[in-house]
């Protein structure tokens, strides 16, 4: 991050410290319970944020050369992301234009062209038709017309972004606003992946809500992240839709003994990038960064993260591999064994009826920010 932007988080965080508070939102918020449970409403919502908003479904480091690929299905949409011959980042819908069969299985490889499994009809990189099985036999069609469906796609801050609906708009630079150059300063085209997993949830907005606060980190990561960080210290800032999390090492007090010139801000925080709606970055002391993308499943109870574990080794160097599986460890643990089976206890309470609505403190001012702005994209919604 940029030097004077960890000096003032720096700055907030010993303050709330000090003064024994954190960030606050101006007053409690109320949500109903429905807005978990309603299947109606979670097609409408997801269709609305997932599908026809931007997400950043790919780090750039993941297509680093001319012809790299990765094939994944979200939300149902077969998606096909290849850097082409210009090394510009595209994405299609990953199926054939002549009968609809799926080009390549899910997963990540190097390839020139694309063939149809089903009658080699063959694209290259940058989705044109470029050959069919005999097309003498099959008749004349324009083939400039049968070209792969191109859906919205840019890259910016070390992230491939994506609209998964065709025919919708992407202006990254708008969507991002001042989020862009915050991102940007992760320097992410300088990490190296070590690990990349699948992992279970709850529903979408029970896991959201808790990347968004640190009011649980005492109790939930008590052997894990509560024993670094200190719980029930925030400091937010918003851009947008989008959100800075910043929570306080436990090492934070030191700076009130050194003069600021002499500061390692980084050293004493913990500093969260959260994408609107689903991508969370989290930068850790020591290089190793925990990149988190909730999806949403088939219904309302559901969803799958997909971690990846992150290593700052520039230009391929070596790195300590032990070190690194250490941190993936913790954060398999901090995540998987602690904070969803939290999650998917709440599931089962949502389900009783015990409660009619939710309550977002004031001190939970990232989940008031992100439920706020899913309703604010859902009255812009086009009926």
């Amino acid at each position: 991050m940029r030097k004077h932007v960890e000096l003032e988080l720096a700055r907030r965080a010993l303050s709330n410290l000090q003064n024994g508070t954190t960030d606050q939102a101006h007053d409690v918020m109320e949500l109903p319970v429905s807005a978990y449970t309603d299947e109606g409403r979670y097609r409408r919502e997801t269709r609305r944020l997932f599908h026809q908003l931007p997400q950043a479904v790919a780090l750039s480091i993941e297509l680093r050369a001319p012809g790299d690929y990765r094939a994944v299905t979200l939300f149902g949409v077969p998606l096909l992301l290849v850097r082409d011959e210009r090394g510009t980042a595209r994405a299609f819908l990953n199926v054939c234009r002549h009968r609809g069969a799926r080009l390549c299985e899910d997963g990540r490889g190097k390839a020139r062209v694309f063939a149809c499994p089903y009658h080699a009809w063959a694209y290259n990189r940058q989705g044109k038709l470029i050959a069919r099985f005999h097309a003498d036999t099959f008749g004349d069609i324009d083939t400039e017309q049968y070209g792969l469906t191109a859906l919205p796609c840019r890259e910016k801050a070390g992230l491939i972004w994506v609209v998964l609906e065709p025919g919708q708009s992407l202006d990254v630079d708008a969507w991002l606003g001042d989020f862009a150059a915050e991102l940007a300063s992760l320097r992410l085209h300088e990490w190296q992946i070590h690990a990349q997993r699948d992992l279970p949830g709850p529903g979408w907005k029970i896991t959201m809500d808790g990347y968004l606060e640190a009011y649980h980190h005492n109790f939930v990561h008590e052997q894990t992240l509560g024993k670094h960080t200190i719980g029930n210290l925030l400091v937010h800032d918003t851009f947008g839709p989008h959100q800075r999390l910043t929570f306080a090492r436990k090492s934070l007090p030191q700076l009130a003994q050194q003069s600021e010139a002499d500061w390692q801000p980084m050293e004493h925080l913990r500093v969260i990038h959260s994408c609107f709606p689903n991508l969370s970055i989290s930068g850790i002391l020591g290089g190793y960064c925990l990149v988190s993308q909730i999806y949403p499943g088939e219904t309302a109870t559901e969803t799958v993260t997909r971690q990846t574990i992150l290593v700052h080794a520039p230009d391929g160097a070596d790195y300590d591999q032990a070190e690194a599986e250490d941190f993936s460890a913790m954060a398999m643990q901090a995540v998987r064994d602690e904070d969803y089976p939290v999650g998917f206890g709440i599931q089962k309470g949502v389900e009783s009826g015990a409660n009619q609505h939710f309550l977002f403190g004031r001190n939970e001012c990232g989940l008031q920010h992100y439920h706020r702005w899913i309703a604010r994209f859902m009255d812009q919604a086009t009926p």
